[in-house]
This record gives structure tokens, C-alpha cells and sequence, in this order.
């Protein structure tokens, strides 16, 4: 591509790359462990280098992809360990934290319940979910039960170990059912810290967290280069 863009068309030139290799990256098409040369990318993308590289920077910023001094930019590997080391983290920590929300009685229950109908509008029966919106609100809403846990320790811990292109990845892979399943939690769990009922609450978050660590194992499409299952659940 010869000719000088300008801000505004650069602007969009890097968002049409960023979209359209954050797509092939969540849905399987991009391996991890791939090499994304950015050549080939803006040849795949129909923009010059330039957008890709930003495009690429903005992704690199997000967690899917990696750079690597003198060898370029790679898809992120993520293997069988590294889904049950966060997620095993996130059964016993979440559920805990929306305990201690439940007990200070300070949580935002407006906020959580109309977090939980709008996703609802986004995941209709009769066509696919916007899965990037699906996930802003349902980070919304984890971040709002964090808040009225009023520990902010807990909060920072958590933030470290939950991996936003995980997240990503999971609401990609739910089947109908499972979607479902896990809009419903949401709804439980507005019930539950309305009633103020701690053990209600965990429970709930716990069932909620199991459920996306299944779906996320059982993805039919790979998420990294082969690597060694855990053996036994982190749980136990």
C-alpha cells in the first residue's frame, strides 16, 4: 500500500488488523505457538505493515500474543497446566470474595442485576452472542461482587490471576447450553447477595467458576501445543 494515510485512516486501517487477527486467535484458527510475520499479515489483512504493527502491539498489550526480541511476534500457548492452575485459583478465591461480599451487604445489587438482563439481550436463541461485548459486562459484573467484597488485597490477587484472553476464549467456546447455564448463575448469584445469604452466595460462584473451567478444558478446539494434563483435581 503506496499511498500516505492519514491519522483517522490509519486509525481504522489498525483497527480492521487488530479485529481481524484477534479473531482468528480466539476462535483456533491461529495456533498457539504461530508465528505472525507481519508481512504476511498485512497481505492477509488487505493494510500496509504499519497498521499491523499496531494492530499486533495492541494484542501483544492484551495477553494473545507475545514478543520475542529478534524473532517476532507469536500466538500465546496456553496449556492444559495453565487452565487448571488459573482456574483452580480463581474456584477457591471468587467464591470467597463474593462470600465477604454477601456478609458486608455493601454490594451495588442494582448494578449486578441489570448487568446480568443486558447480557441476557446479548445472548439470544436465535442467532450467536457478541461475545466481546458478553465479556465487558461479564467482567462488569465480576469486578462489581469484588467490589462489595471491600478487600482490596483480594481484588489485586484476583486481577493477577485472571487472564482476560482466557476469558475471551471461554464465552467463545460455550455451546448454547452452556451459555445459558452460566447467564443463569449470574441471576442466582443477584439473589443470593440480595438475601445476604453467604453461603448461598459462594456456592453459587463456585458452581459458576467449575462451569467455565469445564467448558474451557473441553474446548474442542486447542488452545495451545500439546502439553502434559494435570493429574487429580487442584481442588483436592
Amino acid at each position: 500500500m503506496s499511498e500516505v494515510l492519514g491519522d483517522s485512516d490509519a486509525g481504522h486501517a489498525a483497527d480492521h488488523a487488530y479485529r481481524l487477527i484477534r479473531d482468528e486467535i480466539l476462535a483456533g484458527r491461529r495456533a498457539g505457538g504461530e508465528w505472525l510475520r507481519e508481512s504476511e499479515m498485512a497481505e492477509w489483512t488487505g493494510v500496509s505493515r504499519t497498521p499491523v504493527r499496531e494492530a499486533l502491539r495492541r494484542l501483544t498489550a492484551e495477553g494473545l500474543v507475545r514478543y520475542e526480541r529478534h524473532r517476532g511476534v507469536q500466538v500465546q500457548s496456553w496449556n492444559v497446566r495453565d487452565v487448571d492452575e488459573i482456574f483452580g485459583l480463581r474456584s477457591v478465591l471468587e467464591p470467597w470474595g463474593c462470600r465477604l461480599a454477601a456478609t458486608a451487604g455493601t454490594v451495588d445489587i442494582a448494578e449486578l442485576d441489570d448487568l446480568a438482563h443486558r447480557m441476557d439481550e446479548l445472548a439470544p436463541d436465535d442467532r450467536p452472542a457478541d461475545v466481546d461485548k458478553l465479556t465487558e459486562l461479564n467482567n462488569a459484573f465480576h469486578r462489581t461482587v469484588l467490589a462489595g467484597a471491600d478487600n482490596t488485597r483480594l481484588t489485586t490477587v484476583i486481577s493477577s490471576v485472571i487472564q482476560l484472553p482466557l476469558v475471551w476464549r471461554t464465552f467463545s467456546r460455550y455451546t448454547p447450553d452452556a451459555l445459558r447455564r452460566s447467564l443463569a448463575h449470574h441471576h442466582e448469584l443477584v439473589a443470593a447477595l440480595t438475601a445476604r445469604d453467604a453461603d448461598w452466595a459462594e456456592s453459587v460462584m463456585c458452581s459458576h467458576v467449575r462451569a467455565a473451567w469445564h467448558t474451557v478444558r473441553a474446548s474442542p478446539s486447542p488452545m495451545a501445543r500439546d502439553a502434559p494434563a494435570s493429574t487429580g483435581d487442584p481442588m483436592a
